[in-house]
């Protein structure tokens, strides 16, 4: 049994409220979605070691939905995130992101990005968040709503490199859809592997959406990715927009380029749809 397992937990019950306290001043483009016609709050993900929270949104009426997995940043299932959950429920999902921070701390309180890697993003076993999102899934599948033949996900930064790991973990995913996640990094008994080191092995068709001026994903490392999975048979590919920083998406945030997250979430819409997610 892995340490993960063994270990006691007292897990962060609830999400946040609003955004986390490390990312204000909100920017005033910020994107809101509303709730008409949808269902959406904190739903309960049993797990491992008991239950998560996560927040789900989907169309109010109907059933048989398609799903999507949302990874978050390092701040957790903030309300940006919850947002991106909503905009999937507008287009017909089902979509679910788990507090994978869940027994490590609540982020959305700490107000420095620095301590927030020290303290709880550092401390995440990859093999946690792998069994969470199995669970999540398992937990949609038990919700008389979904169809899980039709999954997909997607992620942000920290997320975005979790997407590349789960896809190679779960080989019954449609596609995914990873931003802006690191590519390489050191190797260590929590965190083990890397999307480069993964690449090769990926039955999923996963599309990644980079920024060509992000300093902390080097271009080469990109460049590199996208040799190795033009070498593969999933399909698999990587868009890099000229110019553009990390966390361009993020419209809360200075980062946000409107006119690279708009046509990256077209991209999104579009290879979920020929991959079999929509």
């Amino acid at each position: 049994m892995s340490d993960f397992t063994r270990r006691k937990f007292i897990i962060v019950s609830t999400l946040a409220a609003g955004f986390a306290l490390a990312v204000q001043p909100i920017s005033a483009q910020v994107i809101t979605t509303d709730t008409q016609g949808l269902v959406a709050g904190e739903v309960k993900i049993p797990s491992s070691d008991g239950e998560i929270p996560a927040y789900r949104a989907m169309p109010a009426t109907g059933e048989n939905f398609p799903v999507v997995l949302v990874v978050h940043e390092i701040f957790g299932v903030h309300e940006h995130i919850q947002d991106v959950c909503r905009r999937f429920a507008k287009l017909g999902y089902l979509a679910i992101a788990p507090e994978l921070f869940a027994r490590f701390g609540d982020v959305s309180q700490l107000s420095d990005v620095k301590e927030i890697i020290s303290k709880v993003v550092s401390k995440v076993p990859d093999a946690q968040v792998m069994s969470d999102l199995d669970a999540t899934i398992a937990w949609a599948d038990k919700s008389g709503k979904a169809n899980i033949n039709k999954l997909g996900i997607t992620g942000f930064c920290w997320g975005g490199r979790i997407v590349w790991l789960y896809a190679a973990h779960n080989p019954k995913l449609k596609a995914g859809v990873a931003w802006y996640g690191r590519l390489v990094g050191m190797s260590t008994p929590l965190t083990p592997d890397y999307p480069m080191d993964i690449a090769n092995l990926l039955q999923v068709p996963i599309l990644g959406l980079y920024g060509g001026s992000d300093e902390g994903i080097p271009l080469e490392t990109v460049e590199q990715m996208s040799i190795i999975l033009q070498s593969g048979t999933t399909g698999s590919d990587i868009i890099v927009y000229p110019n553009t920083p990390h966390a361009f998406f993020a419209d809360y945030r200075p980062s946000y380029r409107k006119k690279q997250a708009e046509d990256g979430w077209k991209r999104l819409q579009a290879w979920f749809k020929k991959y079999g997610v929509a």
